[in-house]
């Protein structure tokens, strides 16, 4: 395991593996890097995976308790790549982490080849917030509740192990806290028309927690930006959908440029 330093001196636990250009992985809400599991090790045959427990999750420290926004999460993730020895990578955010993966692009353009943001939002939008139901099982963190909203059933029954990683990050109930306040307050609607970056969003039809339309208005705030809609997927199609890798390959093969 590496270490990054944050700007506040807050260490930032990273990983690598495989080899290719670089694609640097930042995970959603209260995850650590080992959430990413079997979609890690599925991209690491094609690239050089660079992953990160966000502060206050899994192997990292706290830092300090103002620096939990989107947008500073974004400079730990430029922190990371800077430690990494990557001055540019592919980077791919999921929920809370395609919230902070916007910011990275807008405010260091310079680290990001292709974006690829999924189950993920610009901020609140009317209409196309979490159903009731959906956001009673985010706050309870109960794993039973949570991983419908997620996942296929025949994914959770096929692969309990990668299920109990997901949800089972090392954290706090002080950065559990911030790390919702986090993701609840990021808005960047009116900033996302500076990426530059070629972005590919990815977004299930059937996600109760980011609905549909929060991607569809992504697709249209975004210019260089492809929507897939994926067909009956839940939050997590990162994970139990094996298809969204090769999906980002032919992107990336087709629209980003080459990271030397």
């Amino acid at each position: 395991m590496n270490i990054a330093l944050a700007a506040d001196s807050a260490r930032l636990a990273w990983t690598e593996q495989g080899h290719g250009e670089p694609m640097l992985l930042i995970a959603g809400q209260a995850t650590a890097l080992d959430g990413w599991g079997p979609a890690a090790e599925g991209l690491a045959e094609h690239f050089r995976v660079i992953r990160f427990d966000h502060r206050g999750i899994g192997r990292s420290s706290n830092g300090e308790a103002g620096r939990y926004t989107t947008r500073l999460l974004a400079a730990d993730a430029a922190a990371v790549l800077t430690a990494a020895g990557a001055e540019t990578a592919h980077v791919y955010g999921h929920s809370m982490g395609g919230r902070i993966a916007q910011w990275l692009a807008i405010d260091h353009p310079q680290c990001v080849g292709a974006l690829i943001l999924a189950a993920t939002s610009g901020g609140r939008l009317a209409g196309a917030g979490p159903s009731a139901d959906a956001m009673e099982a985010l706050v309870s963190g109960d794993a039973a509740r949570l991983a419908p909203l997620f996942f296929d059933p025949e994914w959770i029954a096929n692969h309990p192990e990668a299920v109990r990683t997901f949800f089972n990050s090392r954290a706090t109930a002080w950065a559990k806290s911030r790390h919702f306040r986090a993701s609840r307050e990021h808005d960047a609607w009116s900033d996302l028309g500076a990426i530059e970056a070629p972005t590919l969003i990815l977004h299930g039809t059937d996600d109760a927690l980011t609905p549909l339309p929060n991607g569809i208005q992504l697709h249209q705030h975004i210019r260089r930006s492809t929507l897939i809609r994926v067909p009956g997927a839940g939050h997590g199609l990162h994970l139990d959908r094996p298809k969204t890798i090769q999906w980002i390959r032919q992107f990336i093969a087709t629209k980003a440029p080459h990271i030397v």
